[in-house]
């Protein structure tokens, strides 16, 4: 997966950049408007990420030009204004998602993700373990048709492990996704998050359990683990 991303944040750009590239995905990176609308260049990319305060050429200006050149692209905005008609603007005039800075890494990635399943053309935007359903597009959990309330990160979690439900995931694969602008995040900062989860999962027919020295592993829970709540993480 072939990225563009048109920020003029250099240290945003490079925290972006970086976390793309964790995702194995191909990231090149511009700076101003009026770079990003270069002929020939936007039809290099399977997916955008624009934002739109740049300087040059908005990026209004520059989703518009990419839109009336055919450019059919998911397109993902980033903006610091987070008024409903900003994000009304952005969306009718051809992005296919909008985010708010500041914003966290796990939310972007999440959200890109969803942008290049809808690309593949898949059916189900759906994961389910037991009576937990998440959805991807929206980034919503619930359980019997009920929200179950996530923060960014503990989302960016529970998708990883209910997509490899059933199969051990490692620390570090958890860090690698967890990941933000905070140098600080570690395997202890897993272990955090997993008690959380673990915590909000107790009565919802849910287990994580701990596979010593490899990871943890998400399933549905049986009888046996009216105490995994208690389990050491």
């Amino acid at each position: 997966m072939r990225v563009l991303l048109v920020e003029d944040d250099e240290a945003l750009s490079l925290g972006v950049a970086r976390a793309l590239a964790r995702e194995g995905w191909q990231v090149d990176v511009l700076g101003d408007g009026r770079s990003a609308v270069a002929p020939g260049l936007i039809g290099q990319f399977e997916l955008a990420v624009l934002d739109l305060g740049l300087p040059g050429l908005d990026g209004m200006s520059v989703l518009r030009h990419w839109r009336g050149e055919g450019a059919r692209l998911p397109v993902l905005l980033l903006s610091a204004r987070d008024e409903l008609a900003d994000r009304v603007s952005g969306l009718n005039a051809g992005a296919d998602d909008y985010l708010v800075k500041p914003f966290e890494l796990p939310e972007l990635i999440a959200r890109l993700r969803a942008l290049r399943r809808r690309l593949e053309g898949r059916i189900s935007d759906t994961l389910q373990l037991g009576e937990l359903v998440l959805d991807l597009s929206h980034r919503e959990l619930f359980h019997r048709g009920e929200p179950v309330r996530l923060s960014p990160r503990e989302h960016a979690l529970t998708e990883m492990l209910m997509q490899r439900a059933g199969r051990v995931v490692s620390k570090e694969a958890i860090v690698a996704r967890l990941s933000s602008w905070s140098s600080d995040f570690s395997e202890n900062s897993v272990e955090v998050y997993v008690h959380r989860l673990r915590k909000r999962f107790a009565t919802l027919g849910v287990a994580i359990r701990t596979v010593r020295g490899f990871g943890y592993v998400m399933e549905c829970a049986d009888a046996s683990d009216a105490d995994a709540e208690a389990e050491a993480p």
